[in-house]
């Protein structure tokens, strides 16, 4: 299935996404804003999860649903699979076996196909076949453990880390292996556990622990919130900005625009001063508003920023200078990223329904208008 317009570096591939929860769809949101053709594979037969009205995660896919509980369905899955470049699922262990499409099947129906598999867990170990979501995840990597303020319970990062953080590495392990298959001809499993993405993202931890640069107490580390220079500072109006002058040459810049005692840089990776010099600071912050620390530091070498909530970023004059989001159809999203040299008109594309694209995918997988016709009154497959 060669007809995807040349619209990024992806441009030619064909990816099957058997649409589930968790990080799948973003990872194919990701693909398919690489130019990738991502065909989402829905089930009639829908998850008892609830589904978002607007989902960002849809745009520019194609969507087909198909019954997999029958003979007629399977064969549509065979026939995408068999022109297909790549397909990934993020159910547990077994289900798409017991769908009669685990890897060794696919591969006898293609022996380039990519397979990718989500899981939270990973493939094996024992806790591969338990259900759990991005906070249990993080858990036992440590990461959950170092998250938060020292007097609260850690605190989950949203879904950012597990979830998607870590699922990024399936969309890595996707082009990686379909690369090796174009110059091999044999595709593989590609196996992205969660926990495996985790414990990747948190190598630096790792490498401050094994050289003793890391306290076991949490907030109480130059990255946590631990430090007075490396931390958000609420404002006279009852927001909040961040300051990240880890460097004290940036500390320094901060003191001569703020009017702060330079005494304040005196010992300053010192995590034993760093309490009283958060007083100082707190106190300082308080004096102003947002706004006006904003006027006086944005810009500057003083590592600052204004926290702003998510819903007004698109507002923001750094994002609006970079044209960073896009409104399609009332809808205000994020612009793919990263961005092409290659690739200059960088656009969201407009967000796909289900069974938008049945039919279309049909004819091009050479059913005739009969045997659409018929797929379609027997609920095999169903369009919007």
């Amino acid at each position: 299935m060669d007809d995807n317009c040349d619209k990024g570096p992806l441009s030619g591939l064909t990816i099957i996404e058997m649409v589930g929860l968790g990080p799948g769809p973003f990872v194919g949101m990701l693909l398919a804003d690489l130019g990738a053709k991502v065909i989402a594979v829905e089930r009639s037969h829908k998850s008892a999860a609830p589904q978002l009205k607007i989902d960002i995660h849809r745009r520019g896919k194609q969507s087909i649903v198909i019954d997999l509980k029958t003979s007629e369905g399977k064969l549509v899955l065979s026939r995408l699979i068999e022109s297909s470049d790549g397909l990934f699922e993020g159910f547990r262990p077994g289900v798409m076996e017991k769908l009669g499409f685990g890897s060794e099947q696919c591969f006898e129906l293609n022996p380039k196909l990519v397979f990718g598999r989500m899981t939270g867990w990973g493939q094996s170990g024992p806790l591969a076949k338990s259900a759990g979501h991005d906070i249990n995840y993080l858990s036992i990597t440590g990461a959950l453990h170092a998250l938060g303020t020292r007097s609260d319970v850690p605190t989950p990062p949203l879904n950012l880390v597990g979830d998607y953080g870590a699922g990024m590495f399936l969309a890595l392990g996707m082009v990686s292996a379909m690369y090796q298959a174009q110059l091999t001809g044999k595709g593989q499993v590609v196996d992205c556990a969660m926990v495996d993405g985790i414990n990747v993202l948190m190598t630096l931890f790792h490498s401050l622990n094994a050289n003793a640069m890391w306290s076991q107490q949490r907030d109480a580390n130059f990255l946590d919130g631990g430090a007075h220079f490396y931390r958000c500072y609420e404002t006279a109006d009852g927001k909040y900005v961040s300051l990240g002058a880890i460097e004290q040459p940036f500390m320094k810049i901060f003191c001569e625009l703020t009017g702060v005692d330079s005494e304040i840089l005196a010992e300053h990776m010192n995590a034993e001063l760093w309490p009283d010099k958060k007083k100082t600071l707190e106190n300082l912050f308080k004096q102003k508003t947002q706004r006006e620390w904003t006027d006086l530091l944005a810009g500057t070498d003083a590592c600052f920023a204004p926290v702003v909530p998510f819903w007004e970023a698109a507002s923001h004059p750094h994002n609006v200078a970079r044209g960073s989001f896009q409104n399609v159809e009332g809808v205000v999203q994020p612009i793919p990223a990263p961005r092409f040299s290659n690739y200059t008109n960088v656009s969201c594309d407009k967000l796909a329904s289900s069974g938008q694209h049945t039919r279309d995918i049909l004819e091009k997988l050479n059913f005739d208008t009969e045997d659409i016709q018929r797929l379609l009154e027997r609920n095999i497959v169903s369009e919007s």
